[in-house]
């Protein structure tokens, strides 16, 4: 590996090219002693310089990098949710009865923010119980058999690893997904594996939950066409429907 980058190259440049000015000032005006005042008074700024750069110019390159990357995240969740997400929430909300707070849910569409931030508070604090027979979990191994190549690809996605809240979400759908793809039958389970699926599915549901409503809140603030498309898309409103009413 070569001692001089681009870094280093650049750096012997800026001060060849310094000293070259100083050289020529003094030999057109011989003034030694303004070009060390000069200097002198340029080296009390330099500090000053340096906080501005270090303190104020990264910080806000720094805030630009981050949103950016939000940017993204948010794109590729709202992939997640349109291919695999929603449809989930979907095939696991009959399992949950008629909890209350699903109820709820059927209303979003008129909640104001601080009404959804409770809301969400509330679902995250909350333990859902589902009731899953050996048809459902039959029906839930083969949908997420069939999506298991796109959550592999969302897993590999570096700039999701650091949103850790779906980061949480994805690992426990790929857990229940490869627990359901490890028993060859789902038929004539033991009480205990059943209750061990369960476990693995409300753990899924409760963080699914969550980070639906976070989606929800962004599509609202950001995109409205996407929040109304998403609103009559909800697994949780059985009116609900994808048409536009008149």
């Amino acid at each position: 590996m070569s001692r001089w980058n681009w870094q280093s190259r650049l750096a012997a440049l800026l001060i060849l090219l310094s000293i070259t000015f100083y050289a020529l000032h003094y030999a057109i005006f011989r003034d030694g002693p303004f070009i060390l005042r000069y200097f002198i008074a340029q080296m009390g700024f330099l500090p000053v310089n340096v906080l501005l750069v270090v303190l104020v110019l990264n910080q806000l390159l720094a805030r630009r990098e981050r949103a950016a990357r939000l940017r993204k995240m948010n794109m590729a969740i709202g992939v997640f949710f349109g291919e695999l997400g929603t449809a989930l929430l979907g095939l696991l909300s009959p399992a949950a009865g008629d909890a209350p707070l699903l109820q709820e849910l059927a209303a979003i569409a008129r909640w104001s923010p601080p009404q959804l931030e409770s809301l969400r508070a509330r679902v995250r604090d909350s333990e859902f119980h589902l009731r899953l027979a050996e048809a459902d979990l039959e029906r839930l191994r083969g949908f997420l058999l069939a999506h298991r190549d796109f959550l592999l690809s969302l897993l590999q996605n570096p700039n999701l690893l650091e949103h850790e809240t779906f980061t949480d979400v994805l690992w426990a759908v790929f857990h229940l997904t490869e627990e359901l793809r490890h028993r060859p039958s789902l038929a004539g389970l033991r009480r205990g594996d059943v209750e061990h699926l369960c476990g693995d599915t409300e753990r899924v549901f409760g963080r699914l939950l969550v980070q639906w409503l976070d989606y929800l809140r962004h599509l609202r603030e950001n995109y409205p066409y996407l929040f109304s498309l998403e609103i009559r898309l909800s697994p949780f409103d059985p009116a609900a429907r994808v048409q536009v009413a008149d």
